[in-house]
């Protein structure tokens, strides 16, 4: 195991796998579809989960590393298990939430048309489908292996 944090899989597995799940979503959003919009790379939600990358590959790093059995896995499984079930859970719901509150937004608006009401969205991409977040693991762990193995644990 080699202590240099600049050659750390631990370290660089996880960052990596973040930047390129961001860094697809415009491309796979547009695969989906929907217009290529290149500030899908810095906004939450869609395809592939970067939460799920990124926890992902720091486990499969760590597993690679330090054995399954260890404290260190453990702890990262544990990590990745309470964020994927934030990502895909408690952000949806708030990404429904706040969808509801903009129809109610708009809502009192045409009500209150002589502007003492202002209409301001939040955000309602802030969560995870099942299968966003099962893209976002696999792509995480296949990162986790590339990085672990090239940087020669």
């Amino acid at each position: 195991m080699n202590n240099d944090l600049l050659h750390s899989s631990a370290i660089i597995a996880p960052f990596i796998a973040w930047l390129l799940a961001q860094a697809i979503k415009p491309l796979i959003s547009r695969l989906s579809g929907d217009n290529f919009n290149f500030k899908r790379a810095f906004s939450t939600g869609g395809m592939p989960s970067s939460h799920s990358s990124t926890v992902a590959a720091l486990a499969t790093s760590l597993g690679i590393t330090q054995g399954i059995g260890s404290t260190e896995f453990a702890i990262a499984m544990v990590f990745s298990s309470v964020v994927v079930y934030d990502a895909m859970g408690i952000r949806q719901e708030a990404g429904k939430q706040a969808e509801m509150m903009n129809d109610w937004s708009k809502t009192f608006s045409e009500i209150f048309d002589e502007g003492q009401f202002t209409q301001a969205n939040l955000k309602t991409m802030l969560g995870h489908t099942g299968s966003q977040v099962i893209g976002g693991i696999i792509f995480g762990i296949l990162v986790g292996f590339a990085v672990t193995y090239a940087i020669g644990f």
